[in-house]
């Protein structure tokens, strides 16, 4: 029986070179079928599965290294790069994170990216798109249930990558990686303030249900709408959570100015 991995690392013809082996491996890395961090099989496995001499492994594997694909760990095995990387350099990073505007820049931002990525993945969602799809809303809805934050955010940020599979569009697929990194690093994003506002919660969830739904209907224009109107939704409770801070934030040192006069009064 043909496993999972077994499927990812077919055979090559003998008469090939490493080169094979390279386009192979590249290919995988292109589909985001490989991911960032992800171990490959050990070299014995490999070779055998690719059906190459370990000496044409070796060579095909120190050539994707050589180019920042591939990374050896001492005694560790070969794992696939950080080839997505930082949208933004660190210093820009702490930068941005320091700015409101930028965060509804951002929002501004995913909305347009992520329209067109719902309406691709309804035109062409697979039916193993679709199977991973239906498995994600899962996990969200039961770490809904179970109030697990960290669960609902992974889970979260598992969906819209997912999604973004499913739109079969590579540049697309790797822009929204390294814009999703942004959002499990909290850097705009904070969902703890989106979930401050009453019934942020239950509202966010049904969103995203409402983009898988459509997608597994396969309606362009309902997916569309429905990612759009997600990060409307997201743009606005934040607004309303920046408001809230404010003002709480004003009517405290309007506290703390009566009880200091009131003080002065008394002491005076």
């Amino acid at each position: 029986m043909e496993t999972v991995e077994t499927a990812l690392f077919q055979r090559i013809s003998p008469s090939r070179t490493a080169d094979e082996v390279v386009l192979k491996i590249e290919q995988l890395l292109l589909d985001g079928v490989l991911r960032d961090g992800e171990k490959l099989p050990g070299e014995r496995e490999l070779a055998a599965r690719f059906e190459v001499s370990r000496p044409v492994l070796r060579d095909a594997l120190k050539e994707l290294e050589t180019r920042g694909l591939l990374e050896s760990r001492h005694g560790g095995g070969t794992y696939v790069a950080d080839i997505i990387g930082q949208i933004f350099s660190k210093p820009v990073t702490e930068l941005i994170a320091r700015h409101e505007r930028a965060t509804f820049d951002y929002l501004e931002y995913r909305r347009e990216l992520e329209g067109i990525t719902a309406e691709f993945a309804a035109s062409r969602a697979t039916e193993p798109d679709r199977e991973i799809l239906k498995a994600i809303i899962a996990d969200m809805r039961k770490a809904h249930e179970t109030g697990d934050f960290n669960d609902e955010l992974e889970a979260d940020v598992d969906l819209h990558n997912a999604i973004g599979e499913s739109a079969h569009n590579i540049i697309l697929m790797h822009t929204l990686r390294a814009c999703y990194r942004l959002l499990s690093a909290g850097i705009f994003y904070h969902r703890q303030m989106v979930f401050s506002e009453p019934g942020a919660r239950d509202a966010v969830l049904f969103q995203h249900e409402a983009i898988v739904d459509a997608i597994l209907e396969g309606d362009p224009a309902k997916a569309r709408k429905a990612a759009e109107d997600h990060i409307d939704f997201v743009t606005e409770t934040m607004r309303a959570a920046l408001r809230s801070g404010e003002w709480e934030r004003v009517s405290r040192q309007r506290l703390t100015s009566r009880a200091t006069s009131k003080m002065n009064k008394e002491t005076g």
